[in-house]
């Protein structure tokens, strides 16, 4: 029976990982044909925009180091925030594989193994460690940055804009981590509410990559 419940569980997995794949495909493909159509494209040419204003006038330095200074406070905030979340997933991981174990809701969640119990709660704590790095990558870039666009250097336009992308891809990377770790709490209660987690993750990603008009 537990060997049975794995193997379904396993698969649900396997659905859902499919089904983000699958969204990102079609994401790469629509913002190849249409790169305006992409909230990512978007924000990359704004950001290049920005460092083009910052550069050309010595009187918006101020403006740079405030921009910047809250971007390495969100990133902060956010990676911190990770860091709780992985210490209070260990902390009380072996009190939620008891509780799992133990359920007396057998019709919302399904008979559990303590591999189950810990490949659920280890994936999560992947999730909230990926999540982690991204911002502390987020804050690195965003400090590199700042020393460049202090020195006003028209040459190194090209590399603070590949920078400060840089530094926003990680930073999107780790709050999609936090949108992730969604279905993957929600499949502590089983597998059809891991499937449910994606459908309305996916959902809401959609809204959020399309540039609105």
């Amino acid at each position: 029976m537990a060997a049975v419940t794995l193997k379904y569980e396993l698969f649900s997995l396997s659905i859902c990982l499919v089904l983000i794949v699958l969204y990102y495909l079609y994401l790469w493909q629509r913002t190849k044909r249409a790169p305006d159509s992409s909230a990512h494209s978007f924000n990359a040419k704004i950001r290049e925009r920005w460092v083009q204003m910052i550069l050309a006038s010595n009187n918006n330095s101020l403006l740079a180091i405030q921009t910047l200074r809250n971007s390495v406070m969100a990133a902060n905030f956010m990676a911190s925030t990770a860091i709780l979340l992985i210490i209070g997933t260990l902390t009380s991981s072996e009190k939620l594989s008891q509780w799992l174990l133990q359920s007396n809701l057998p019709h919302l969640i399904p008979a559990y193994s303590n591999e189950l119990a810990a490949l659920k709660l280890g994936l999560l704590v992947v999730d909230f460690f990926i999540a982690f790095y991204s911002f502390s990558m987020a804050i690195r870039f965003f400090n590199h940055v700042g020393y460049m666009i202090g020195l006003a250097d028209a040459n190194l336009t090209s590399q603070t804009n590949l920078y400060l992308n840089k530094a926003g891809r990680y930073y999107t990377l780790g709050t999609r981590s936090f949108f992730f770790s969604l279905p993957l709490i929600l499949w502590l209660f089983g597998p059809a509410f891991l499937i449910l987690g994606t459908l309305i993750l996916i959902l809401g990603l959609a809204l959020l990559d399309k540039v609105s008009s």
